[in-house]
């Protein structure tokens, strides 16, 4: 059996470009192209995912309570570290992502908080990207790892 030291938190879809980011209980995961019906497909950013505990630490740091849904990634894990982690394999429930780089925050997380760009700015705050290597589907309290290749 598999133990896995993480959790998928949250999943939100992208209707289009600059569009608005809809929760959703679970997604499909398409390789080489992303979360099915997210206006990002293909490429090395096909997925973008945060962490929960880094996103606490920023709303403690500067006194809000925004939702993070604002910081315009796909996913949000809890339990896992995101930080240095280019060119590693993490596992979402049966589905691998591909680890390519971090998430630098853009001028857009200044319009939900100003200061918040700065804020996530530091340690991989913004979270990682990614290319998912599985077909497969995804869903609110999935198990997430690291995979040693």
């Amino acid at each position: 059996m598999v133990q896995y030291n993480g959790k998928l938190e949250a999943i939100w879809l992208k209707r289009a470009r600059l569009g608005p980011m809809d929760p959703v209980a679970r997604a499909i995961l398409r390789a080489g192209a992303g979360l099915l019906n997210n206006a990002n497909q293909g490429g090395k950013r096909q997925v973008t995912i945060i962490s929960k505990e880094t996103w606490a630490t920023v709303m403690e740091r500067l006194g809000v309570e925004i939702d993070p849904s604002a910081r315009r990634a796909n996913l949000m894990v809890s339990g896992i570290d995101l930080e240095n982690t280019r060119g590693k394999i993490l596992q979402i429930g049966s589905c691998r992502i591909h680890v390519w780089g971090e998430t630098r925050p853009c001028e857009r997380m200044d319009q939900a908080w100003q200061g918040l760009r700065a804020a996530l700015g530091d340690h991989w705050g913004g979270g990682i990207f990614g290319e998912v290597l599985d077909d497969g589907e995804i869903a609110l309290g999935d198990g997430v790892q690291w995979v040693i290749e």
